[in-house]
């Protein structure tokens, strides 16, 4: 096992994993009134028991709970924000896969009160994975921008924030007190999921950005500034990663491009210790905006693709962290899958034993690359 002590480890991962069948039974069951509350959480309690086995044995060292317990990767904490609505909107979110199209309209959120910390969000959650595993558990929870990147200035009352500076103020407020509080929990590995700043790398997504009122252009800096705010007070040795996405559902994506339009803002001036970033295809450009990376921070290279089962060859693997140690030393990188297996309940279009094999080739190659390093 390669042995870098601190996270992110050189073998790594995103954070959502394929539901067990009967933790998806589970989800079902309870949504038709068929078990109460605290049925479907014994069985997503040894759900979680099995998955974080699974991550043991294949070698990894930072171990999640595969987000079991939620429906998506990030609305389930957003709406546990004081102030947040839950909304049915009539936004289509258009995913791209290599058959086609898919049209998707999410549930989403609204601000119609002022934003306050109410809770530990995921307390329970973390404390269970934390007693169940023997090496470091990590906790993803989406970034500050997730509030509000999708709906913009239209989908926060003006009659609560008629200034947007107040909303940032107070939401950043909100994360600031969260990381706090989980830093007691014992979480020392903590990553913010950002599709913002991948999706913005899309001049189409930019575009959007302008037509719901924003700046496409330099929304990104925006998006960075409120993190450092919300990173302010994070507790001494907690490692805090950000992992950027260009859209995961069902095998499908929302965004295409490289990472030039953020590099120079996003390694410079963001202060996180790294960065998971999806390099599986063309799709994702090139290595070249790495070339930013200043010493002291760390790219995980998302190599191995989580949207369909074939598994990567070792090699090419190899020759592709070698093109990216043209742009940033070898020593600041790490190697991981492209996004989660499961940014929502249902899953990608893979098996179990898919994920588990492509999770294995990711240790095994870290451990050729990097050794004992």
């Amino acid at each position: 096992m390669s042995s870098r002590t601190t996270p992110p480890f050189r073998a790594d991962h995103v954070g959502s994993l394929l539901r067990t069948p009967e933790v998806l039974a589970a989800r079902a069951d309870f949504a038709a009134g068929r078990i109460t509350a605290d049925e479907k959480r014994r069985i997503e309690d040894e759900g979680v028991r099995q998955v974080v086995r699974m991550q043991e044995s294949v070698g990894l060292q930072g171990i999640t709970d595969g987000e079991y317990r939620r429906a998506s990767w990030h609305m389930d904490f957003i709406y546990r924000i004081g102030g947040i609505t839950k909304v049915q909107d009539n936004l289509t979110v258009e995913f791209h896969n290599e058959q086609g199209d898919i049209q998707f309209t999410p549930a989403a959120s609204r601000v119609t009160g002022t934003l306050t910390f109410q809770e530990t969000i995921f307390a329970e959650d973390f404390a269970f994975l934390k007693s169940v595993t023997t090496r470091t558990p990590k906790l993803t929870i989406p970034s500050p921008s997730m509030v509000h990147y999708r709906g913009g200035r239209a989908a926060i009352d003006p009659a609560i924030y008629p200034d947007l500076d107040q909303f940032w103020i107070d939401l950043t407020e909100v994360y600031a007190r969260q990381i706090e509080e989980i830093g007691k929990l014992g979480c020392t590995y903590l990553q913010l999921d950002d599709t913002s700043l991948a999706y913005l790398n899309d001049p189409g997504q930019r575009a959007y950005v302008d037509r719901i009122g924003g700046d496409g252009e330099h929304q990104h800096v925006t998006y960075i500034r409120n993190i450092n705010r919300a990173l302010a007070r994070k507790p001494a040795g907690m490692r805090i990663c950000t992992h950027m996405c260009r859209g995961n559902f069902r095998s499908s994506w929302v965004a295409s491009g490289g990472y030039d339009h953020v590099a120079e803002a996003l390694f410079n001036d963001l202060n996180v210790d790294g960065y998971f970033m999806e390099f599986d295809d063309a799709r994702s450009g090139s290595f070249e905006p790495l070339r930013f990376v200043p010493k002291g921070k760390t790219v995980v290279l998302g190599l191995v693709t989580t949207k369909k089962g074939a598994l990567e060859q070792k090699d090419d693997l190899k020759r592709r962290i070698d093109e990216a140690a043209k742009f940033v030393p070898l020593d600041q990188l790490c190697l991981s899958p492209q996004c989660g297996f499961s940014s929502t309940y249902e899953g990608n279009a893979l098996s179990i034993e898919d994920e588990m094999a492509k999770l294995r080739l990711i240790v095994e190659t870290a451990d050729e690359v990097w050794g004992g390093r």
